[in-house]
This record gives structure tokens, sequence and C-alpha cells, in this order.
């Protein structure tokens, strides 16, 4: 009888949440105030590092947008080991826990109005967004012990939670913190600091609802084996010793100056390196890991994806940094007599989203045979950023005349965004499929790596931004700049599309 009760009411825990397990609720919202938290404090940064006249720390544009490529980079490239700290040694609950006080106690930090506290700021949010960010999607995917429809809606009610938490963080926390005209009680300290709480809260809920997660996320079997622990953790100690140990030679050297070294060159040589590492991998697993030509063919197609995505995402990320910049000096923002903040606009994105993603969810459904391939679909999403850019080129336009509206910001967020829905989920879908099963979890970690270099791109471009004394100077500076982006776009767009059909065929089979 306690046996079959206890079956009972675990199958009634099971769809206590709309129909799905309760413990999705407890990582629904944990995701969302996580989210809340780091596009909260995102909408703040690159406006507080150039900010010269309310308590900022007065970077130019290029430095500003040096140290938010880094940081942006970071969170995205520490996912791998991120991932693997869970898997080896703790398990992804911990890794979400311990991820969770990383992030608030970076945010706490950013609240406290000291530059000794602002870079160990960002660094703790960077550790703790790669322990929680690729951990707490994977117990979502453990909570069903099925792999069907009812799996997937599960997956679409949590993305639901990183949009609602993506739409309201930069509103609060702009609110809080941008300095406006007759707002002089604000501080950009209170805008971190609301993004502090709101980490706080979803690290109290986490906590509270550990129960509901059914013992999900716990340490596999063979990795909890004393042996496997051992060495995991010889290993651990040995990558983190040699990074310490980088870390203090380059210092170092810098400050004797044997190394001379400026943050924009650290930048530039952490994107030519990684990048040389990405592409180097990819040549070596097709060489010598990828047993047939069908494997080599489709890990092939991963790298072309992967290469795509990243072009996409360093122009689809300057949304937090050259564009936002651009929504705080030359955007009028005043609506109705009330000035609204440029953080606010970084909610469009997310709103976006909430409102188009079940239509084109819709029409790819619709469309059935018809579907555009893998590689279609990436040239659709890399045009239609291009297509956002060129709005905000004719926009510059007007520029002569004095700032422009911020219409052109919302349409531009509009092509992207129709962007991103054509070109990120088939990405993930695709690299799964593509992928052999033994090289899942690497390509994944590739795809994220494509990412991280994107935004760093997205940060370095800031120094392009228009710094003239004249309206009209301004005006032909962003005319370049956003010009120059549109025509990359769309010109790697429409390569895609021309070379859909021959990458279709290295696809051998997968659709």
């Amino acid at each position: 009888m306690a046996i079959r009760e206890a079956a009972l009411e675990g199958r009634a825990t099971d769809v206590a949440f709309f129909g799905h397990p309760v413990g999705l609720r407890v990582l629904f919202f944990t995701e969302m105030w996580e989210r809340f938290s780091y596009y909260g404090m995102r909408a703040l940064l690159i406006l507080f590092m150039t900010d010269t006249a309310a308590g900022g720390l007065g970077l130019d544009a290029t430095s500003a947008g040096a140290v938010y490529g880094l940081y942006t980079f970071g969170v995205y490239a520490l996912a791998l080991p991120g991932g693997w700290i869970a898997d080896r040694l703790i398990g992804q609950r911990r890794a979400v826990l311990w991820g969770g006080i990383l992030i608030a106690l970076g945010h706490y930090s950013l609240a406290i109005p000291s530059m000794a506290t602002f870079y160990p700021g960002l660094f703790f949010i960077v550790v703790g967004t790669g322990l929680l960010k690729p951990n707490i999607s994977a117990i979502v995917g453990d909570l069903y012990g099925e792999k069907g429809a009812r799996r997937d809606a599960g997956f679409s009610i949590f993305y639901m939670g990183i949009n609602t938490g993506a739409l309201f963080g930069p509103i609060v926390c702009s609110w809080l913190g941008e300095p406006r005209e007759g707002a002089n009680w604000v501080n950009w300290h209170y805008g971190f600091g609301a993004a502090g709480v709101g980490m706080t809260l979803a690290l109290v809920q986490y906590v509270r609802g550990q129960r509901h997660l059914q013992g999900k996320g716990e340490l596999k079997d063979d990795s909890a084996q004393p042996q496997r622990l051992s060495q995991a953790r010889r290993q651990f100690g040995m990558g983190l010793g040699a990074a310490i140990a980088l870390i203090a030679l380059i210092v170092m050297l810098s400050a004797a100056n044997l190394l001379p070294i400026t943050l924009v060159g650290f930048a530039e040589s952490v994107f030519y390196v990684v990048t040389a590492i990405f592409i180097a991998y990819f040549v070596f697993v097709i060489a010598f890991i990828c047993r047939d030509t069908v494997e080599r063919q489709r890990i092939t197609v991963c790298l072309i994806l992967c290469i795509g995505a990243a072009l996409f995402w360093s122009g689809f990320e300057q949304a937090g940094s050259a564009l936002n910049l651009f929504a705080s000096d030359l955007t009028d923002r005043v609506i109705f007599g009330t000035e609204i903040t440029a953080g606010t606009l970084q909610a469009i994105n997310p709103l976006f989203i909430i409102l188009l993603a079940p239509v084109v969810g819709s029409l790819w459904v619709w469309l059935g045979s018809r579907n555009p391939s893998m590689a279609t679909k990436f040239g659709m999403g890399l045009v239609l950023l291009g297509v956002g850019f060129l709005v905000m080129m004719w926009g510059s336009t007007f520029l002569a005349e004095g700032r422009i509206g911020m219409q052109w910001l919302v349409v531009t967020y509009f092509f992207h965004t129709v962007g991103e829905l054509a070109l990120s989920p088939v990405g993930l879908s695709s690299i799964t499929k593509l992928s052999p099963g033994r090289l899942v979890g690497q390509m994944m970690g590739m795809w994220f790596m494509g990412a991280a270099i994107g935004n760093l791109v997205a940060g370095l471009v800031t120094r392009y931004l228009p710094e003239s004394e004249t309206v009209e100077a301004a005006s032909v500076n962003a005319v370049s700049l956003f010009g120059s982006v549109a025509a990359f776009a769309i010109i790697a767009g429409l390569l895609f599309i021309a070379f859909a059909k021959p990458i279709r065929k290295m696809q051998a089979g997968v659709n």
C-alpha cells in the first residue's frame, strides 16, 4: 500500500506544474531571476563604464567595449569548464547553486562604488554564469524520462522564463541606475544592486525547491566512483594551477614592462588566439577523430554553422555595446514628456521573442516538407541581421538634424529578433543531429565558443562608434559603421543561401 501511494504521489507531482514536473517551476523561476540579473546588469555595464558625469568609470568607448567584449566572451567560454566541473566533480545541482552564489556576489560587488570591486565583480559573474547556465538546462532535461513532445514543451516553458527575466531586468535596473534629467535619486550602483537582489531571489527559491527536483542533477554513478573523482580532482587542480600560473606570468611581465599590453590589445589577442584554437580543433577532429567520410562531412557542416553563429552574434550582441551607446548618446528617448532610459530599449528583443517565437515556430510546422534547409535558415538570419543594420544606417543619415527617434532602434531589433529565431534554435538542433553521439557534448561546446567569439567582436566594434564634435561628422561615421556591418552580414547570409545545396549534401541525410 505504501509503495502504491508513493507511486501515485510521484505521478501527481510529475504533472503538478501545468502538466509538467513541479521541479520545472523551480528551475523556471531560478532561470527567470538569473536572466533578470544578467540582462539588467548588461543594460547598464557599458553605459556605466563610459559615463564621466554621474560616477561612472569614465573610460573611452574603445576601452569600455574591450572590457564588455571580454566579459561577455567569458560568460559563454566558461560554459565549457562549467559543464565539465558539473559532470566530473560536483553534479549539476551543486554547480547551479555555487554558480548562483558567485553571480550574486559579483552583482553586489558591482553595487559597491569602488574600482577595487568592479573587476572582481565581473569575474565572479563570469565564473558563476559558466557554472549555472549550461547545467540548469541539463537538469530540465533530466526531469523528463521521455524525450518526446512533453519534454520539448517543458523546454519551451523554461525558455519563456529566460525571456521574461530578460524583459524586466533591463527595465528595472536601468530605471534605478541610469542617470537622467529630473531623477536625482538614481545611482548606477542601485541598478547593480537590483541585479544582485534578483539573483538572491533566484537562490532562495532554488534552495527551497530542492526536494521538487527529485534527486535530478546529482553526480552520475560512473563519475561518482572514488577513482574517477580522484582523477577528475587532479585534472581540475592541474588546469586551475596552469591558468593561475599563466595569469601571474602575464601580470609580472606587464608590470616589468617586458610585455607591454593594453586592454584593447589583450582583447584582440584573445580573439586571435581563441579563433585559431577554434579552427584548429575542428581541423583535428575532421582529420583524426572522424571515422568515415559521412562523419567528416557532417562535422564540416558543424564548423560552417559555428562560423555562421559567430558572425551572427558579432552583430546581434552589439545591442548591449555599440547600439546601447548609440541609444544613450544619439537617440531621442523622450515619450509623452518622459525620458525613457537607454537600458529600457534592451527589453525590446525579449519582448519580440515572446510575441514572435510561437509565430515562427508555427510557420516551420506549416511549411512541413517545404521547410528551408539549415544553411538557408542561417542565411536568412544573417540577411535579416544585415537589414536591421541597414535601418540603423538609414536612421543615422538624420543625425545631422539632431538625435534620431527610438523607432529606428525598435525596427532594427525587430529584424534582429526574427533573424535570431531563424538561426539560433535551428543551429542548436542541427548541431545535436549532425554530431556523432560520442562528440555531441564537444560540438555543443564549440557552438557556444562560436557565440563567445561573436560576443568579443561585438565589444571591440565600439571603437568605430562616431565620436565627433559635430552632428554632421557623427552622422557620416555612423552611416559608415552600420553600413559596413550590414554589408558584411548580408554578404555572409547570401553565401549561406548560395551554397545551401552543397551543404545539404554534406549533411548526409540529416535534415
